[in-house]
């Protein structure tokens, strides 16, 4: 594939969005490349380069870049069109490269990539994404068995979901349980920022014992068809209970009758341990392989 071109797009973050949504993409494109995320970087005095690569007339893939003081950051991307190969997504990239050049771009694509010009240096890391298609019988009947018996357990005590309008318990709780486990995450106040950006897509919920006591809660963020597993925290009575077995179902039920086709689950590398790999893996979600980060060459 020769004669990539890319141009700038000069759609504000909605047009990006429609943009993105309405591209024949190869994979449901991840929050990194949504046009919220690209204005929180801005306020925080980033770069942003939204750019259209094509081919003989036709959109291969679309970037969201992220850059400051000459580095320059591919999250998650780009996205690209269903039907382009590995070797012309390297190819991609160092167009890409040479479009920043002399400044330095490092890229973690969506899928796993090599080639000349593509150096690693962060390890690949692999995600959990739960497809909500099936209908809910089926859905329920692909979940580990295990899983399901902690769900239908769950069921059984009583619990209630909350909608969390002011999820600052919730926050609070989760950061002191960042800094019990030793984990990093976005800063608290991205939460905030993403709903300024794309209003009514961050959904907080928590759940509640038959007492009224405060179990578990979770954040999750809608970006298309997708909804991403921002964080959340258990308490100890709330895992013994089940109480994010119930919670987790309960979303994926609501999101799936709001058109809500995946729920991307994280990271599954975590250093919080393998309990939560088992947990996230126990919904039936695929794993997903993304590229290690590398830096690209401009060659």
């Amino acid at each position: 594939m020769n004669k990539i071109t890319v141009t700038e797009s000069r759609l504000d973050a909605a047009g990006w969005d429609a943009a993105l949504l309405a591209f024949n993409a190869a994979y449901p494109p991840a929050f990194q490349q949504f046009g919220a995320y690209g204005e929180i970087a801005r306020a925080g005095g980033r770069r942003v380069a939204r750019l259209v690569l094509s081919h003989a007339g036709e959109r291969i893939a679309l970037a969201q870049v992220i850059g400051r003081r000459g580095l320059w950051w591919l999250g998650r991307g780009p996205v690209f069109a269903k039907g382009v190969s590995d070797a012309d997504q390297a190819r991609v990239l160092r167009k890409l490269a040479r479009r920043f050049a002399p400044g330095l771009l490092l890229v973690t694509p969506e899928t796993p990539l090599s080639g000349r010009g593509l150096i690693p240096i962060v390890t690949a890391r692999h995600e959990a994404v739960w497809a909500l298609g099936p209908e809910i019988a089926n859905l329920r009947s692909s979940l580990d068995p295990k899983w399901r018996n902690r769900l239908a357990s769950a069921e059984r005590k009583g619990m209630r979901i909350t909608l969390e309008e002011d999820p600052a318990w919730l926050l609070e709780a989760e950061h002191a349980q960042r800094k019990q486990r030793g984990y990093k995450a976005l800063p608290r106040d991205f939460i905030t920022a993403w709903e300024m950006a794309m209003p009514g897509s961050v959904i907080s919920l928590g759940v509640q014992s038959e007492s009224g006591a405060r179990l578990a809660g979770m954040v999750l963020m809608c970006h298309g068809r997708v909804a991403t597993y921002h964080l959340g925290w258990s308490g100890e009575e709330g895992r013994k209970a089940g109480a994010h077995n119930f919670l987790l179902w309960q979303v994926s039920i609501a999101l799936r009758a709001q058109g809500i086709r995946w729920i991307d689950l994280g990271d599954v590398n975590s250093e919080e341990g393998a309990g939560l790999m088992r947990f996230k893996m126990g919904t039936g979600a695929q794993l997903q392989s993304l590229g290690a980060t590398v830096w690209v060459l401009p060659i």
